[in-house]
């Protein structure tokens, strides 16, 4: 009887329990009306705003993005909500009268006067969600020169992925070749007083501002950077995408990037070594206090660039350069190099080429411009190079890919077959001994073509990125479906919009590896 007596309690306690959970299920599900179901920012209580801005709900958060470069630090939220409170951090909301600062994500909790509550996450982008750089010019002049800085200052925006720059005094001048004579988009470089850093990278002074107005992928450069970090090159640019302002007025996304020069945190040869630009002999492009030489050991001429160090010259007559002491020991080294890699005991493992170059540094800088068939890199210019006396002949950095991974030019076929660099005169000659192709093979199969996926990844992460981004820059600039030089419309996709241009740099890539992987064992 007395099993009986506990086994009847029992099943009348589990009951009981029961019907206490189907009462509190009741109650959960009374509270899951508790929403808040309509969040906006009205134009009549945000003077900068021009329009409602009406933010977009899904699930616990609420997204939206300013139409222009708008503060969002002292916003105005209107809204509507189920509950009988509404609370930021502890505060009580008004509707349309309780301002917030909207930089970082912002949390709502929404209450019942039972105390059960629900949390959504306000998260508003400001304009496209980069940094944003605002450049002020004196007297808001007009930067028209490639030689001449005009002065003013510069503040950046860093919004939640980079720090803020204060006004800072700044001068700036154009830069470029056919990126600044052809576009008008105009790419710069801009000398800041003193060293910052800049969107994060590391302190220096001069920094680039890359248009990219011909490239409708926006990324050819930023993913020949993403190659060269993964090389065995000293040192690749960092770069970072910002939306720039010119004395108010918007000029677009660029790539902001970290100037090829001789610094310790840049391109690092101490106090006796050379940055050189190997160059075609085109002496049209030469400034008038550029400090150059050319050497002749084979067919064809090739200009070299002395970048650093600063060897001076008063003016395009005055050649007393010639007899600096730095001057002599470079022009005959770089000569003597050429005469030992177009001589006949070339691949001599002591006494020929292999003794003048860092031979791994050749191979990652001739794979990368070959992956992306860069134009320039054939011998055009931007062949950068170091050396270090006491020490070999480095090829890096890398430099100018707007030409590369598909786009068309004058100069010659951009389809993702046929070899391009290879036949660059260095390189050619290179490969004519068995044992440097067969470097070069074994580290494109181990290591670039490993890296394709991540590569292709990389694409896709960046333009993600610039979702917003592209989408400005092109209604300023209206280039898609527009030929813009080199395009061909007889054999250049003119890409009505940017997700094509994308797919498209992608396809070339993934269509370039492919080839080279069927070919690179009889370069």
């Amino acid at each position: 009887m007395n099993q009986k007596f506990l086994l009847v309690v029992l099943i009348y306690f589990v009951c009981s329990c029961g019907g206490s959970s189907s009462d509190n299920a009741d109650e959960v599900k009374a509270d899951v009306g508790l929403v808040i179901n309509g969040f906006k920012f009205s134009s009549a209580n945000n003077a900068n705003l021009y329009d409602d801005l009406i933010l977009d709900i899904a699930g616990n958060t609420i997204i939206g993005r300013t139409a222009g470069n708008i503060p969002v630090n002292d916003l105005v939220a209107s809204f509507t909500h189920s509950g009988d409170s509404i609370t930021v951090n502890g505060v009580e909301q008004s509707d349309g009268e309780t301002a917030n600062d909207f930089s970082s994500l912002v949390e709502y909790k929404v209450s019942k006067a039972n105390g059960v509550s629900k949390i959504y996450s306000v998260d508003l982008t400001k304009f496209t969600g980069l940094p944003i750089i605002n450049i002020s010019t004196d007297g808001n002049m007009p930067i028209l020169s490639k030689e001449d800085y005009i002065t003013g200052t510069v503040t950046v925006d860093g919004g939640r992925g980079f720090e803020d720059l204060d006004s800072t005094i700044m001068k700036i001048r154009g830069r470029g070749n056919s990126t600044w004579d052809l576009h008008p988009k105009k790419p710069y470089q801009m000398k800041l007083d003193s060293k910052e850093e800049f969107l994060d990278m590391p302190k220096q002074k001069k920094w680039i501002f890359l248009a990219e107005y011909s490239d409708k992928s926006l990324l050819r450069n930023t993913i020949a950077f993403e190659l060269g970090h993964l090389s065995s090159l000293d040192w690749t640019p960092k770069s970072e995408f910002a939306e720039i302002y010119v004395n108010g007025e918007y000029s677009g996304t660029y790539n902001v990037s970290e100037k090829v020069e001789e610094k310790s945190s840049r391109v690092d040869i101490g106090d006796d070594g050379f940055l050189l630009e190997k160059d075609t002999d085109q002496h049209g492009r030469v400034d008038p206090d550029d400090v150059y030489f050319n050497t002749n050991a084979y067919q064809g001429e090739n200009l070299i660039l002395i970048k650093s160090p600063d060897i001076e010259r008063i003016d395009e007559n005055d050649f007393a350069f010639e007899q600096d002491s730095r001057f002599i020991y470079i022009k005959e080294y770089i000569n003597n190099f050429e005469n030992v890699l177009f001589g006949e005991n070339f691949a001599d493992p002591v006494n020929g080429y292999a003794s003048f170059i860092d031979i791994d540094s050749f191979i990652d800088w001739f794979l990368i411009n070959e992956i992306a068939k860069n134009v320039d890199a054939l011998g055009y210019s931007s062949i950068y190079f170091t050396h270090i006396p006491g020490e070999k002949i480095k090829m890096g950095p890398i430099w100018d890919f707007d030409l590369g991974f598909g786009r068309n030019s004058h100069y010659f076929n951009a389809g993702p077959v046929g070899w391009h660099v290879r036949y660059h005169a260095w390189i050619n000659r290179l490969l004519d001994d068995s044992a440097f192709a067969s470097l070069v093979e074994e580290r494109f199969n181990s290591h670039y073509l490993a890296n394709k996926q991540y590569i292709l990844d990389k694409i896709d992460e960046k333009a993600e990125l610039l979702r917003w981004a592209q989408q400005e820059n092109f209604n300023q600039w209206r280039i898609l479906g527009v030929p813009v030089w080199p395009d061909n419309n007889e054999d250049y996709e003119l890409f009505n919009n940017y997700h094509d241009a994308v797919a498209s740099m992608k396809r070339w890539y993934e269509e370039r590896m492919n080839w080279i992987e069927g070919n690179i064992g009889s370069i």
